[in-house]
């Protein structure tokens, strides 16, 4: 795949870029767009488990990418939308005159970066409505501010993730050299490009020398990607953000216009965001993890899972599998880009045991099971009465996720059949040992709740929320 990405970038390079002469901002989170239909009805079900396995694979064992000095005041919000092939999307503008380009949410990597001119180029990139045909781009020789990102630029650095200067550029490079071309991998899919400089447009202001990546080609990705992790290229990271908030619609709103809100707020700024104030809930924090250094594990949201509870029993969970160690083994990271909740297997057991004693009342699908990709599912004939026992998530400091129904168990076809949507990892020869993170929390189990990164203070908030 890589020697691929690199051939046709060779091919395609020469389009790249040839420049021409206190609010708070809230964008817009969209669900993706639904997956086309299919005769076999465990597909799309079947798809949803192998993306979020593919997904945690990459997050877990990631091969090396070839993977601002800018800061935001006030706050800013746009509109978030929920999407069926297990996504959120944002849509922000870049150059001069402003481009709006629609892009995936994603918490879980850094670089934000989107599709490059009037020929880029995607494989495979049809799985979803949003396909090869209709990928809106960006298109650098429209806009004034676009610059080409040198290699001795700091920020070539970022990219790299790298301050050594002679190893990006090489010995005979001038000043006039280029950032290398990056290869950035996401599960199964893959892009490929070059940095630049541009002029993010938001809602509240324009924000001038931001850094962003310029994709020419790319494996089934057929969206850009707003990277809002913890690294230096990413879009808190290069704004400064003291906090960002967002609140995901239930996958139930997929691919309609009903948005929710992500909100950008500036370091300083004190105002709580008045979309989701609420008297009845109290919002509740719990620190964020000292990330472990070893890239990409640096660039996730760890926080500390103190148990979790099935009814009223206790779940017995290996501890070492939920503190990271210093290579990034083990701890609970927060994901949105990855759709179902993933536990490494000696977490998982335990969980699907527990529920399995709870859960008498309900025929097992097993037929099911092998055909989805689920670890448990049941025969649920009446909708209206469907009755699980309750699942939360407890964490250090005293934060909770009393999950709604819709965050665990999910009706997945018309003939009544409910499945648990957190999955482990059952392929042939996956370890069984603490490799990478030991929980993924995806975006499917935060739904309907308000989550706050507060980077000033490093802390997650979360409480119970209507996001529609």
């Amino acid at each position: 795949m890589a020697s691929l990405l690199f051939s046709l970038l060779l091919c395609l390079s020469f389009l790249i870029i040839s420049p021409s002469s206190s609010s708070t901002i809230t964008l817009t989170l969209s669900p993706n767009p639904k997956s086309k239909s299919s005769s076999n009805p465990w597909e799309f079900s079947s798809n949803l488990v192998k993306t979020t396995i593919d997904r945690v694979h990459h997050l877990k064992h990631p091969k090396k990418n070839i993977s601002s000095s800018t800061t935001f005041h006030g706050t800013s919000s746009t509109p978030l939308y929920a999407r069926s092939y297990g996504g959120y999307t944002v849509s922000l503008s870049f150059g001069t005159p402003p481009q709006e380009i629609p892009l995936v949410f994603d918490t879980g990597s850094s670089l934000l970066w989107v599709p490059c001119t009037s020929r880029y180029a995607c494989s495979n990139c049809t799985f979803s409505n949003v396909d090869a045909s209709n990928i809106t781009t960006f298109k650098p020789k429209l806009s004034s501010s676009t610059h080409v990102i040198g290699c001795h630029n700091p920020k070539c650095g970022y990219v790299f993730g790298d301050d050594d200067m002679t190893t990006r550029c090489g010995s005979k490079c001038g000043s006039n050299c280029p950032c290398p071309s990056y290869l950035l991998q996401y599960g199964l899919g893959a892009t490929a490009g070059v940095a630049i400089s541009e002029t993010l447009n938001l809602p509240g202001g324009v924000v001038r020398d931001f850094l962003l990546g310029c994709s020419l080609l790319s494996i089934r990705q057929p969206q850009g990607i707003a990277g809002f992790g913890r690294s230096p290229t990413s879009l808190p990271s290069q704004l400064r953000l003291g906090k960002f908030s967002y609140c995901l619609l239930p996958h139930k709103f997929d691919d309609i216009p009903k948005h929710s809100k992500l909100i950008l707020v500036g370091a300083g700024e004190k105002r709580f965001p008045i979309a989701y104030k609420s008297p009845k809930d109290v919002l509740k924090y719990t620190p964020f993890y000292k990330n472990p250094t070893r890239a990409p594990y640096n660039e996730y949201y760890y926080v500390h899972l103190t148990k979790i509870t099935v009814g009223k029993k206790h779940v017995k969970l290996p501890h070492k599998y939920l503190v990271p160690g210093l290579k990034g083994d083990g701890g609970t990271i927060i994901d949105s880009g990855t759709t179902l909740t993933f536990m490494e297997r000696p977490l998982y057991e335990p969980l699907l045991k527990e529920m399995v004693e709870q859960i008498t009342h309900y025929k097992r699908a097993n037929d099911v099971e092998a055909l989805s990709g689920f670890g448990l599912c049941y025969d649920i004939k009446d909708a209206r009465n469907v009755s699980f026992p309750k699942l939360v998530f407890h964490y250090k400091g005293g934060a909770k996720m009393l999950m709604p129904l819709d965050n665990y168990f999910s009706l997945i076809s018309d003939l009544g059949v409910w499945c648990l949507t957190i999955v482990t990892d059952t392929s042939p020869g996956a370890p069984s040992g603490p490799v990478g993170p030991g929980i993924i929390l995806g975006n499917y189990q935060q739904q309907n709740f308000y989550m706050e990164y507060d980077l000033e203070n490093q802390r997650l908030g979360i409480k119970k929320h209507k996001c529609a």
